[in-house]
């Protein structure tokens, strides 16, 4: 088993971060730690249990070259321009994510969350009950990978090439992708809490 950091549980979910210019291209992931996060990850809970998520580990370079253009045209899209005086921490965030989209291809492994769905379209109305069958095990991924020294990056803007994506990985038209995690080793281990709402602004006791 791969080593663990010594972080206590508190440390894990308020340290694991977005990580994006701190990702470490030149060090390989070896498949086999990021099928142990998963293990570890697989133990989040799915609707009646059923368990009809499917994760897609992805190394070889020409396949990572294509989702990262799928990712990079749906990048330049989604961006606008921002003024760094009048709104710097914006400006901080978008030149991380545009960092991001430039080595999507470089990074070691990409990890895409998926779901089988009944149907080949999506459920009309309210869809959590979908996705709160696979987006919790994401995150658990997330964590532990992070447990081990591995950073990822939450992001699911791909989805705007979701059909495009699934013809250059032969994801069946009954599956569909919920979230993209591109893994790396993290350049240094030492990630702090992010600056958050005050608690009681989007706390409601008893009612709204």
């Amino acid at each position: 088993m791969t080593d663990l950091l010594p972080l206590n549980p508190d440390e894990l979910l308020t340290t694991t971060r977005t990580v994006r210019k701190r990702l470490d291209l030149e060090r390989p992931v070896p498949v086999e730690v990021v099928r142990e996060a998963l293990e570890v990850a697989l133990q989040a809970p799915s609707g009646s249990n059923k368990q009809k998520w499917h994760w897609l580990i992805v190394t070889d370079p020409e396949m990572k070259k294509k989702v990262a253009d799928y990712y990079a045209a749906s990048h330049a899209a989604y961006t606008g321009p921002v003024d760094p005086a009048a709104d710097p921490a914006r400006a901080r965030i978008v030149s991380s994510s545009k960092h991001l989209a430039q080595v999507m291809g470089d990074v070691p492994v990409l990890v895409i969350g998926a779901i089988e769905i009944d149907e080949n379209e999506l459920p009309a109305g309210n869809q959590a009950g979908l996705w709160g069958s696979l987006l919790p095990a994401a995150w658990s991924l997330s964590l532990a990978l992070r447990a081990r020294g591995l950073g990822t990056a939450w992001t699911t803007l791909h989805l705007q090439y979701e059909r495009e994506v699934a013809e250059v990985l032969g994801i069946p038209g009954n599956v569909r992708q919920g979230v993209l995690l591109p893994v790396a080793y993290t350049k240094g281990t030492d990630f702090k809490p992010a600056p958050r709402n005050d608690l009681d602004s989007v706390v409601h006791l008893n009612g709204w």
